[in-house]
Protein backbone atom coordinates (compact mmCIF):
# COMPACT_ATOMS: atom_id res chain seq x y z
CA UNK A 1 0.00 0.00 0.00
CA UNK A 2 1.38 3.57 -0.77
CA UNK A 3 1.86 5.33 2.32
CA UNK A 4 2.84 9.27 2.10
CA UNK A 5 6.19 10.04 3.13
CA UNK A 6 5.49 13.10 5.34
CA UNK A 7 2.78 15.27 6.52
CA UNK A 8 1.44 17.75 3.68
CA UNK A 9 0.95 21.35 4.96
CA UNK A 10 -1.95 23.31 4.88
CA UNK A 11 -0.55 25.68 2.80
CA UNK A 12 1.09 23.34 0.14
CA UNK A 13 -2.85 21.25 0.58
CA UNK A 14 -4.75 24.68 -0.18
CA UNK A 15 -2.63 25.95 -2.64
CA UNK A 16 -3.63 22.34 -4.86
CA UNK A 17 -6.81 22.59 -4.06
CA UNK A 18 -7.43 26.21 -4.66
CA UNK A 19 -7.21 25.73 -8.58
CA UNK A 20 -10.51 23.77 -8.50
CA UNK A 21 -12.31 26.72 -6.37
CA UNK A 22 -12.28 29.75 -8.84
CA UNK A 23 -14.91 32.54 -7.67
CA UNK A 24 -16.63 33.97 -10.86
CA UNK A 25 -19.15 36.79 -10.79
CA UNK A 26 -22.81 36.02 -10.94
CA UNK A 27 -24.59 36.40 -14.22
CA UNK A 28 -27.45 39.42 -13.86
CA UNK A 29 -30.16 40.25 -16.05
CA UNK A 30 -32.59 43.20 -16.70
CA UNK A 31 -35.66 42.39 -15.26
CA UNK A 32 -38.44 43.05 -18.18
CA UNK A 33 -40.91 44.99 -15.54
CA UNK A 34 -38.81 46.74 -12.94
CA UNK A 35 -35.43 47.34 -15.17
CA UNK A 36 -33.84 46.42 -12.07
CA UNK A 37 -30.92 43.71 -12.44
CA UNK A 38 -31.22 39.97 -10.99
CA UNK A 39 -30.09 36.81 -11.21
CA UNK A 40 -31.64 34.49 -14.35
CA UNK A 41 -34.76 32.45 -13.46
CA UNK A 42 -35.37 34.02 -10.34
CA UNK A 43 -38.23 36.00 -9.06
CA UNK A 44 -37.03 39.93 -9.11
CA UNK A 45 -36.57 40.69 -5.43
CA UNK A 46 -38.12 44.06 -6.32
CA UNK A 47 -40.93 44.05 -8.12
CA UNK A 48 -42.21 40.50 -7.29
CA UNK A 49 -42.35 39.27 -11.32
CA UNK A 50 -41.02 37.00 -12.94
CA UNK A 51 -41.16 35.68 -16.91
CA UNK A 52 -42.99 39.06 -16.94
CA UNK A 53 -45.73 37.94 -14.18
CA UNK A 54 -46.94 39.45 -11.21
CA UNK A 55 -45.59 36.07 -8.94
CA UNK A 56 -45.53 37.19 -5.32
CA UNK A 57 -47.76 40.18 -4.16
CA UNK A 58 -46.56 43.13 -2.42
CA UNK A 59 -47.37 43.91 1.54
CA UNK A 60 -48.45 47.25 1.24
CA UNK A 61 -51.31 45.82 -1.66
CA UNK A 62 -52.73 43.50 0.42
CA UNK A 63 -53.38 46.21 3.15
CA UNK A 64 -54.87 48.32 0.79
CA UNK A 65 -57.35 45.97 -0.36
Amino acid sequence: MAVPKGKVSKARRNSRNSANFKVSAPTLVECPTCHELKVPHKVCKKCGSYDGKKVIEDKKEKKAQ
